[in-house]
């Protein structure tokens, strides 16, 4: 922990010298009196770092000292601080490692080059999550990354959506994906048929720990973008498990877009009939669960019935009731 800290004051005063001991403190998250002990700490290993007092004071270290890094293009630099989205960074545990690895990159380039890198960090922000939810980190997520990493296989328990039941499965983790604020681990489960390539939502394994067997030996023509890219539509169309038959109104139909799963919204789409007598249309929509239905179409009200499943008519049957009677109560006073 220390020695990484050590890293980056080495390197936040090479790329920006005359940084005070508050300014620092600031930046690593220390006390000022831990700076000043780990300036001394540097001093003791070779560095050249001092510090000086004045109005150009601050620490700074020997002229000289630098290793820099010549052959970046401007928009290589640009692109190397664009990579990584902060929240996934965190969620996987690697913030500090990424921002000691920015120092190092701003640290090494010449001073034209650290101008194009700072300049596209304060032009561009990427934030994976979707609007509407609070981002959360799945918690078994940084024992998968750390699978991942070191190609180790690992016994995984996973929830599998709409049932009650779990399931449990030897995976020889390939790597990560989020998508939409929802990060997936792509793997191959060994003792599957012909040593199958699945797809877990990280959120839904509820137990992980590490098979007795060594490091798996990674396929190197395994293409994680690739995979991904050619299986996404189908992997997400393979969560839709349930079918619910709805009845909208004309405007009901409008907003389904809005609050469907994309991967079954063409389907419904396509299995409209109607208009009826009272203007209504009858869809088919893929949806994932009962209760991931109800708390998706709940946002039509009255612009939508369902018809099927019987248990998730009688879901909205007892939302009905209940508003009914709260509302009747209130109107009476």
């Amino acid at each position: 922990m220390r020695a990484a800290r050590l890293i980056r004051m080495a390197l936040l005063v090479q790329s920006s010298p005359g940084l005070t001991a508050d300014a620092l403190a600031r930046e690593l998250d220390v006390s000022r009196r831990t700076v000043i002990r780990d300036a001394q700490a540097l001093q003791e290993a070779g560095v050249p770092i001092r510090a000086e007092r004045g109005r150009a004071g601050g620490y700074h270290l020997a002229p000289g000292h630098r290793t820099r890094l010549t052959t970046l293009h401007p928009t290589e630099a640009e692109t190397l601080y664009l990579s990584g989205l902060p929240t996934a960074l965190r969620d996987l545990g690697l913030s500090d490692a990424a921002d000691t690895a920015r120092l190092k990159l701003s640290a090494t380039l010449l001073p034209s080059l650290r101008a194009a890198a700072e300049s596209s960090v304060r032009r561009f922000h990427l934030d994976a999550p979707a609007w509407f939810r609070e981002p959360s980190t799945p918690e078994l997520l940084p024992a998968l990354a750390r699978a991942v990493w070191s190609d180790r296989t690992v016994e995984i328990t996973y929830a599998r959506p709409g049932r009650d039941d779990t399931v449990t499965r030897l995976l020889q983790p390939y790597g990560l994906v989020l998508k939409a604020g929802v990060w997936y681990v792509v793997g191959r489960v060994p003792d599957g048929p012909g040593g199958a390539w699945r797809t877990y939502r990280v959120d839904r394994v509820t137990a992980l720990s590490p098979s007795g067997d060594g490091p798996f030996v990674r396929d190197p023509g395994f293409d994680l973008t690739g995979y991904w890219r050619a299986n996404a539509e189908a992997f997400a169309r393979t969560l839709l498990r349930t079918t619910a038959t709805l009845r909208l109104t004309e405007g009901g139909l409008a907003r389904l877009p809005a609050v469907a799963d994309p991967a079954g919204l063409g389907e419904a789409l396509a299995s409209a009939s109607g208009p009826d007598a009272d203007g209504r249309v009858t869809v088919e929509l893929p949806v994932e669960s009962e209760e991931v239905a109800f708390a998706q179409l709940s946002e039509l009200g009255a612009d939508m019935e369902v018809l099927a499943p019987k248990g998730l008519r009688e879901r909205f049957r007892a939302h009905a009731r209940d508003l009914a009677a709260l509302y009747g109560v209130a109107g009476q006073r």
